[in-house]
């Protein structure tokens, strides 16, 4: 009698470990754009200055119990950048700096996305942008809300990489080289 009491306690926990492990697999795969955004900071003439990019689009599917599994894609649309003034947009969009006639968007496509602490990730992929496609590597952090994930990361571009800034914009005395890039994606979780 004791046997079975005991086996039966024991399928009755398995069931319950097995639908609770369930329960908490999720894979966002909607994106919240309201709540997403992509902002950039870089210094010019030695000045802290700040942007934003007001469109993009993101692909995802992440499993945060599965992150080998996972895929993103960013693409940002570079004309509608946000500088703070309208006359350095018109700028950078122009030939010699994004050159948006030819090259409008920036993507960004995973190849891998592997776990580095608990709740982040190190996230490695290329990065095209004005006809150059570079590879590049940064830390994303995933915080859980409910059905709600909100995924943070940020990584330095180097505009020399990607020939942003050509002519008497090459130096880098009046526009710094690098360019700190953050993101936050919310996404919702999906079947």
């Amino acid at each position: 009698m004791k046997t079975r009491h005991l086996s039966a306690i024991k399928t009755l926990a398995a069931s319950l470990l097995a639908s609770t492990l369930s329960a908490q697999a999720v894979e966002y795969k909607t994106i919240d754009a309201a709540k997403s955004h992509v902002t950039f900071s870089y210094k010019q003439m030695g000045v802290g200055m700040d942007g934003k990019f007001k469109k993009f689009a993101t692909q995802l599917s992440f499993d945060p119990a599965k992150p080998a599994n996972a895929k993103a894609t960013l693409e940002i649309d570079l004309a509608a950048i946000d500088t703070g003034s309208g006359e350095a947009d018109q700028e950078v969009t122009g030939k010699s700096w994004f050159n948006t006639n030819a090259f409008p968007k920036a993507i960004f496509v995973s190849s891998q996305i592997k776990p580095s602490a608990a709740h982040q990730f190190e996230v490695t992929g290329k990065l095209t942008l004005k006809g150059q496609t570079k590879d590049i590597r940064f830390p994303l952090k995933h915080t859980a809300q409910g059905n709600v994930g909100v995924f943070n990361g940020s990584f330095v571009m180097r505009r020399a990489d990607f020939n942003i800034g050509e002519g008497m914009w090459a130096k880098f005395d009046i526009v710094a080289n690098e360019i700190q890039v953050n993101f936050q994606i919310t996404a919702l979780a999906g079947k």
